[in-house]
């Protein structure tokens, strides 16, 4: 099976859709962790979601799809760029109890919110808030898409540590007469059928045909989707700056230097004290050391 995001949409309508799978992406995800199953699940879910969102919004940037909750989940966060790279982790609150295997959304990360960033190349950046009012996370997307593009989006979504997919219907505003006005109802009663393992198991263009071989259906290119880690020196370099010259310093002085890690990917950063100074100096907010 391959890594891949599909497009598609039904001639004469204002419905479109895309359909997800992914197993290698969701593999090395979850390759550089040691999640609960449940986790594992959610993190599929959540991978196959910011990819369906990012071709659906056509961003030209990255966007970041975090959940952050107050109960035994407190993060989940996926980021997708504009080359198709994917990228996920989760965090598991202090002394919390390990989630059965079949634990639901909203049994695992409790009240909390959904937080969509998206940072174009060109332009500026938008982040929009939903609160976590429904039990899955598909619902929680589709409650964004109404509140704050006024579309009307339905989406699946599944993943069993193995493979993950997704598949999202949107309805446009229509723009002629003519168009098929009960497309809308019929698409989204015919995937109500789409079964959790046929989400999972076929092949794109099969599950189309299963779905809607008695509609007119336009498929596109499909694009090519992989894990992919945007970290770097100067992103980490960025990061530590954020935590202010006073707190450097004192870091460098009980350690000797600073060793930080990308939670994504596991990559390694090692600061000596020197390029601490360094990164001090090209701060033009930091304050310069002390002489004594």
């Amino acid at each position: 099976m391959s890594d891949q995001i599909q497009r598609f949409l039904f001639d004469n309508t204002n419905v479109r859709g895309e359909i997800v799978t992914l197993e290698n992406a969701y593999s090395d995800v979850l390759s550089r962790h040691a999640y609960p199953p449940a986790v594992n699940a959610l993190l599929g879910e959540l991978l196959s979601a910011v990819a369906l969102l990012t071709d659906t919004v056509k961003l030209d940037g990255i966007m970041t799809l975090e959940v952050r909750g107050e109960g035994a989940l407190s993060l989940l966060m996926a980021e997708s760029n504009p080359g198709g790279e994917l990228r996920a982790v989760a965090r598991v609150a202090e002394d919390a109890a390990l989630p059965d295997a079949d634990a639901g959304f909203r049994e695992l990360v409790g009240e909390g919110q959904m937080v969509i960033t998206l940072d174009p190349r060109e332009g500026n950046r938008y982040q929009g808030v939903v609160a976590l009012d429904h039990p899955t996370l598909a619902q929680c997307l589709e409650a964004y898409f109404s509140q704050s593009e006024q579309l009307a989006t339905r989406i699946w979504l599944e993943a069993d540590g193995k493979r993950a997919g997704g598949l999202l219907l949107q309805r446009l505003p229509r723009q002629a007469q003519n168009q098929d006005v009960d497309a809308w109802e019929r698409s989204v009663t015919l995937a109500d059928t789409l079964k959790p393992q046929e989400l999972l198991r076929l092949e794109q263009r099969e599950l189309l045909y299963r779905l809607y071989h008695e509609e007119t259906v336009r498929v596109f290119a499909p694009k090519a989707l992989a894990f992919g880690c945007t970290c770097s020196r100067e992103r980490m370099a960025n990061g530590l700056l954020s935590l202010g010259a006073e707190e450097l310093r004192s870091i460098v002085r009980e350690q000797g230097a600073i060793d930080t890690q990308c939670h994504f990917c596991h990559s390694r950063y090692h600061y000596a004290a020197a390029d601490v100074e360094a990164l001090l100096d090209g701060d033009p907010d930091a304050p310069s050391p002390t002489v004594h």
